[in-house]
């Protein structure tokens, strides 16, 4: 019997956790839950999706290692040969903030390697399969600091402007065989990378004067991943409240 798969990337806690879930929720998807170090957070978003009905895989490896993530992957397809991956999503990012005239070499690299080469060393291995079957949704978690650009960010705000453009790029390369390729840019979330933001006054900033939730993200992510998006490629949806500038 066939199963149909999602796989998202950074999946144990925060954006990708609620993503993960809801994709097994609403669509149904069997998910491939990725994951780089917290073995015991992975676990439990395990649990939650596995309640949903679905199966849940944990692949636990480093986007940000070429030969770590195409072994996996492989491996994966190889055992896997009746199974369909449907949709990607490239949440994994890290954060390494610091003011660009001080930043550290290991501080810039780390950040492009897992927000913006993490997409290449997952995607890449992976699209065969989709453009083959001629099916295929591709969802990039990008950020506001990727659009406008934000200060003490330039590492992440480059990773994220690069997935952004390649987003655009790869839609246009393949979109003749029905896989699309968009991004979700999400402004404040709550979540633990922005548990240290000082949410009472930057809330005043946004007109719904308020943070937006993970599952907000997860369901943006949803409509995407689902038929309803077929007419939808190479868009950049924001997610943020009104928080443009």
């Amino acid at each position: 019997m066939q199963k149909k798969y999602a796989l998202v990337t950074g999946a144990s806690r925060g954006i990708g956790k609620a993503i993960a879930v809801k994709l097994a929720s609403d669509l149904h998807y069997n998910i491939l839950l990725n994951y780089n170090s917290n073995d015991n957070a992975a676990l439990e978003t395990q649990v939650l999706i596995k309640a949903e009905g679905v199966d849940c895989e944990l692949l636990k490896f480093d986007v940000s290692n070429p030969d770590q993530s195409k072994e996996t992957l492989e491996i994966w397809e190889k055992n896997n040969p009746e199974s369909h991956l449907e949709v990607i999503v490239n949440n994994a990012g890290i954060t390494k903030d610091g003011l660009f005239l001080w930043m550290k070499p290991e501080d810039w690299n780390s950040v492009i390697n897992t927000s913006l080469n993490g997409f290449f060393h997952v995607t890449q291995p992976l699209l065969k399969n989709m453009l083959t079957r001629r099916y295929g949704r591709i969802i990039n978690i990008v950020s506001l600091s990727g659009l406008k650009g934000n200060a003490g960010q330039v590492n992440y705000s480059a990773a994220k402007g690069a997935l952004i453009a390649a987003t655009k790029a790869l839609a246009q390369e393949i979109g003749k065989r029905k896989v699309t390729v968009n991004a979700v840019a999400p402004g404040f979330i709550t979540s633990d990378m922005s548990a240290e933001f000082d949410e009472k006054e930057l809330k005043k900033h946004i007109p719904l004067n308020r943070f937006g939730e993970a599952e907000e993200v997860g369901d943006l992510v949803v409509f995407l991943a689902s038929k309803k998006a077929s007419y939808i490629t190479g868009e950049v949806i924001s997610i943020n409240g009104g928080l443009y500038s």
